[in-house]
């Protein structure tokens, strides 16, 4: 049987409800059935589309994986990247475009003037690896760059997810 929550009170807030305590106890055990139905019928629809996914095709993942093609490295991107870069070939903003910029030499994006003396005279090429280190504390990388007040990604995960989704060409 049910019984009356916390946010109601008193009892005696039952009559001006228009409710008994019976009916309050009916009504609460009627509501608990109806929710495990909602969550047997959700767990059910789950099931059916991880079926259908799967006959397509469609390899499962865990939350939080990094997949080749980086579609899952938009929100670390977006959270810690966004705000200064994009991934669009020539949208360059406070920083500039991080389109195809695995492999690319540092401070060579032709539109964008803004590098630090720095980042110009750095000689980096953006392989995964001077990306990641980058990426974890710039100033480590390249004293006296331009990306203050960012200090860096410590998430080794949403790093490499990054990575990945600037090497899928995101954008």
């Amino acid at each position: 049987m049910g019984t009356i929550p916390n946010e109601l009170g008193n009892p005696s807030i039952l009559p001006a409800l228009g409710l008994s305590q019976v009916r309050f106890e009916r009504l609460a055990d009627t509501f608990a059935e109806e929710l495990n139905v909602m969550q047997t019928h959700a767990r059910v629809a789950l099931s059916s589309v991880a079926l259908v996914l799967l006959c397509a095709g469609v390899p499962p993942t865990r939350a939080g994986d990094a997949s080749t093609s980086g579609a899952s490295g938009q929100a670390p991107f977006n959270n810690n990247c966004r705000t200064c870069h994009s991934t669009k070939e020539g949208d360059n903003r406070l920083g500039p475009s991080l389109s195809n910029i695995v492999g690319a030499k540092a401070a060579a994006r032709s539109g964008y003037a803004n590098y630090s003396q720095a980042m110009r005279t750095a000689g980096i090429t953006w392989d995964e690896q001077t990306l990641d280190r980058f990426i974890a504390n710039p100033e480590s990388v390249v004293p006296n760059n331009n990306m203050k007040p960012f200090k860096g990604v410590p998430d080794a995960a949403a790093r490499k997810a990054i990575i990945e989704y600037l090497k899928a060409g995101a954008g």
